[in-house]
């Protein structure tokens, strides 16, 4: 018999690159409290994501709560950054390139 597992998270879009930091931090902080499972950066229309906004976000929601890193990011480089800073999710139109650079190396 085959099973079906599928794993469903509400993901709340902040779309960083329209906001001020106090207005990132008020959309976290209530995405935070409406229970939804990570913040992501932006869909790409306003720019993409920082690193800078990365850190706001993880700082914001704190370590519970995931954060995604989306718009923008193409190289290996960018993903690592993005890591660092505290993403714990990477949505990027160029993964077939990072993984050539990954195995590259």
């Amino acid at each position: 018999m085959l099973k079906l597992c599928v794993n469903t998270y509400l993901v709340v879009k902040v779309e960083t690159g329209y906001l001020t930091d106090e207005e990132k931090v008020m959309a976290c902080k209530l995405a935070k409290k409406a229970g939804a499972d990570f913040v992501k950066t932006s869909t790409g229309i306003a720019g993409g994501a920082t690193v800078e906004d990365v850190r706001l976000m993880r700082k914001t929601v704190g370590k519970d709560m995931g954060v995604k890193a989306a718009g923008g990011i193409r190289t290996l480089r960018q993903v690592l950054a993005m890591i660092e800073a505290g993403a714990n999710r990477i949505g990027t139109s160029a993964a077939v390139a990072i993984i050539e650079e990954i195995a590259a190396e």
